[in-house]
């Protein structure tokens, strides 16, 4: 597994699957779309100044999955304050006609919890001390690898929210020093946050999602946003437990007597 970036892609340094070339041209066309402007601006800054990182996936519903998401995410831990101030990873999982065509929003949402809690089963660190551990606090998010992240998934099934689109299951996870950083510049910070309302709003076909908040506010749960519904509903409560990969890796080496 490894790590791409925008010139090892755009000069054709890729393995030559065809649904990589196409997930690859299909985020290029989204970040670069001068009439239907993608929502998140530091995302297309971050595009163009060539600092995401992509990486490509099996079947998310594979068991190498979990391991593989893992060993990228810790490529990218261990360097990405050398990536640039709007770094993020970009994960494109293969997506297969029959998850493609066949899977409806609900499903994918399923998949992309049960996802993030078999990844976490992977990780070799304990989580972050300063992070919460339960999701319904309001400070908690996502960590992977020492790191706290947030995690953005977009699929196939989304069409009211054209935001959180893709033709292939995508997740990008930013961490949370990104953020952090960008929010150190109060000016940019306040100019450009009624910006990208302006580009949801126009964006989308349904009115911006009320589980988007602001990181650290009381009312506000990181989790909801990762997974947005095509709709106003979410989920009653966070599907993610570290805990249960963990747990079936013990007792599988414990045997029996």
């Amino acid at each position: 597994m490894m790590l791409y970036d925008k010139a090892n892609l755009e000069d054709h340094y890729v393995p030559k699957e065809d649904w990589k070339v196409a997930a690859y041209q299909a985020f290029a066309a989204k970040m670069t779309n001068r009439e239907d402007k993608f929502p998140c601006i530091p995302a297309t800054l971050g595009f163009a100044h060539n600092h995401l990182k992509y990486g490509f996936l099996p079947d998310p519903r594979s068991s190498e999955a979990p391991a593989a998401v893992s060993e990228l995410v810790r490529q990218f831990t261990d360097n990405s304050r050398q990536f640039g101030k709007y770094t993020s990873l970009i994960l494109f999982f293969h997506t297969p006609d029959d998850l493609r065509h066949q899977s409806s929003v609900e499903h994918y949402e399923s998949l992309f919890w049960d996802l993030l809690s078999r990844t976490s089963g992977e990780d070799a660190l304990d989580w972050p001390a300063h992070i919460p551990t339960e999701p319904s606090h309001h400070f908690w998010e996502y960590c992977l690898h020492g790191e706290s992240y947030f995690v953005y998934c977009a699929t196939p099934s989304h069409v009211n929210r054209q935001s959180r689109y893709f033709p292939y299951f995508m997740l990008a996870l930013t961490p949370r020093w990104v953020l952090v950083e960008f929010n150190k510049v109060p000016k940019q910070a306040e100019t450009m946050k009624p910006l990208i309302r302006q580009r949801l709003e126009a964006y989308d076909t349904i009115s911006p999602h009320p589980d988007l908040k602001l990181y650290g506010e009381k009312d506000n749960y990181e989790w909801k946003q990762y997974f947005l519904r095509d709709d106003h509903s979410s989920a009653p409560s966070c599907p993610f437990s570290r805990h249960a990969q963990k747990k079936s890796h013990a007792s599988e080496g414990q045997g029996t007597s």
